[in-house]
C-alpha cells in the first residue's frame, strides 16, 4: 500500500535533475533546474547615474597608464587607461541614494576621436539585488548624445544575463574632467530567488516521500 502511495506521490513531483554524460570526460550535460533556471526569463530596466570623479582628494577614477609622449593628437588621450570605482546613484546628484559601484576600467582607443573601451561590473549594494552584479562591455564615443554598450553577463541574480545599456552624458566639466552619465540598462535574466525557493520545495517533497516510504502500514 505504501509503495503505491509513494509511486503516486513521485508521479506528481517535478523531476529535479537529469544529467547525461557527454563525449568528453570533463563535460556534462545538466538539467537547467539544477542551477535554479526557469524556462522563462524576465526583462528588468535599471536607471542609474554613474559618477566619474577624476578631481579632488578622493578620486574614484585614476589614470594608471598615461598617454604616451608620442601621441600625435593629445585631445583624444589615445593610450590612456583609467581604473574606476565609481558611485552609482538613483539621481544625478552625488548626494542621491547610493545603490551600487561601477568597478572596472576604461581605455582611450581612438587616434581621431574621444572614444573609450569600457569594461565594468555594476555591483548592486541596495535592495533586492544586493550583492549581484551586471557586467558591461563596449565602445563609448563619449561626445555622441546617446551611446550603447552590451550587457555580457553577471553574477547572483544576473547569472546568464544579457542585454544592453544606453548612456547619456548628464554633466561634464572640461576643467576637472569629472562626468555624470545616465545609464539605462535593459537586462534579460532569470529569477534566482524563485529558483532557490523551488529547490527548497523539492527538498521538502523528497523528505515527505521518504517519510511516506517508512510509514508503518
Amino acid at each position: 500500500m505504501k509503495l503505491l502511495i509513494l509511486f503516486l506521490f513521485l508521479l506528481s513531483t517535478p523531476l529535479i535533475l537529469i544529467t547525461t554524460q557527454d563525449t568528453d570526460d570533463f563535460v556534462n550535460q545538466l538539467d537547467p533546474k539544477l542551477l535554479g533556471l526557469r524556462k522563462e526569463e524576465k526583462l528588468s530596466h535599471f536607471k542609474l547615474y554613474w559618477h566619474d570623479i577624476v578631481s579632488g582628494k578622493n578620486p574614484t577614477s585614476v589614470v594608471v597608464v598615461p598617454p604616451p609622449p608620442s601621441n600625435m593628437n593629445p585631445t583624444t588621450a589615445f593610450g590612456m587607461v583609467n581604473i574606476i570605482d565609481n558611485p552609482l546613484t538613483l539621481g544625478p546628484e552625488l548626494s542621491s541614494k547610493l545603490v551600487g559601484r561601477a568597478q572596472g576600467l576604461y581605455a582611450s582607443t581612438s587616434q581621431s576621436e574621444v572614444n573609450l573601451l569600457m569594461a565594468m561590473n555594476f555591483v548592486i549594494t541596495d535592495g533586492k539585488y544586493n550583492g549581484s552584479s551586471i557586467t558591461i562591455l563596449g565602445r563609448n564615443p563619449t561626445f555622441n548624445k546617446v551611446r550603447e554598450m552590451s550587457v555580457i553577463g553577471g553574477s547572483g541574480h544576473f547569472r546568464f544575463a544579457r542585454g544592453y545599456a544606453e548612456l547619456r552624458t548628464h554633466y561634464f566639466s572640461p576643467k576637472t574632467m569629472d562626468a555624470i552619465v545616465e545609464y539605462n540598462i535593459y537586462v534579460l535574466h532569470y529569477s534566482c530567488s524563485d529558483a532557490i525557493h523551488k529547490r527548497l520545495l523539492n527538498l521538502l517533497l523528497i523528505t515527505l516521500a521518504l517519510y511516506i516510504l517508512f510509514l508503518p502500514f
